[in-house]
């Protein structure tokens, strides 16, 4: 009983480095990072000090607009259980080797982002470049039809189908530009008469995950030429 001060003592200083150690260090460490231009250069006053490079622009870019509420359909829709957005060193996988990105992702890719989808498991492939790997006309139509029914673009793939987005209406007089194209002779695709159209919804997460996007170099993080 004499020594159980001195043992609350020792536990409470221990969980407080402990927290001090893991927790702010690692914040204010990554609080001090800025959105900065692809090379830095020697600062006017000191160059011995290296800054952005004036009039170039800033990296990781800001999201904006209908890609903003995409995240919140990503979110809801529990994406982030089966797909990563962190792409691993070369020697620490096969995930640039596979086409994922071009480079690893690290800390400050993330900075402009008020929720980090990092995720956890990789049932389906990673996803932080999934906008340069279908980008374009062709990357939104191949991701309305993925989402649509997996299978139409991705044979065997596990993936749920996500129908429940996109809405089937009779055609009024011709089809409409914005229904989705579907392969020939699919046994996916409408009824005759018929066409396949995405709901604002399918409409706001395609332009979330074509977003997605690690096309640009860091000054860690150099994409090799």
């Amino acid at each position: 009983m004499k020594n159980l001060p001195l043992l609350f003592c020792g536990i409470f200083f221990a969980l407080a480095f402990s927290f001090v150690g893991l927790v702010l260090t690692s914040h204010i460490q990554l609080g001090s990072l800025t959105r900065t231009t692809e090379t830095l250069v020697p600062s006017d006053d000191d160059p011995s000090i290296m800054v952005v490079s004036e009039g170039d622009p800033l990296y990781p870019p800001k999201s904006v607009g209908l890609a903003q509420q995409g995240k919140q359909e990503y979110i809801s829709l529990g994406c982030m259980y089966c797909h990563s957005q962190q792409i691993r060193r070369a020697d620490f996988g096969a995930d640039i080797d596979r086409g994922w990105g071009p480079r690893q992702t690290v800390a400050r890719d993330y900075i402009m982002q008020d929720r980090v989808l990092l995720g956890t498991m990789r049932t389906g492939p990673d996803l932080a470049h999934l906008g340069g790997r279908y980008a374009g006309d062709a990357g939104r139509d191949w991701n309305h039809l993925h989402l649509y029914n997996p299978q139409i673009v991705s044979k065997g793939s596990t993936m749920p189908p996500f129908a429940f987005l996109y809405e089937t209406r009779k055609i009024d007089r011709e089809v409409s530009t914005d229904a989705l194209v579907f392969p020939p002779e699919s046994r996916y695709g409408p009824e005759e008469g018929y066409e396949i159209i995405p709901t604002r919804r399918a409409v706001a997460l395609v332009e979330y995950l074509l977003s997605l996007k690690i096309n640009y170099s860091l000054p860690e993080a150099i994409i090799p030429e």
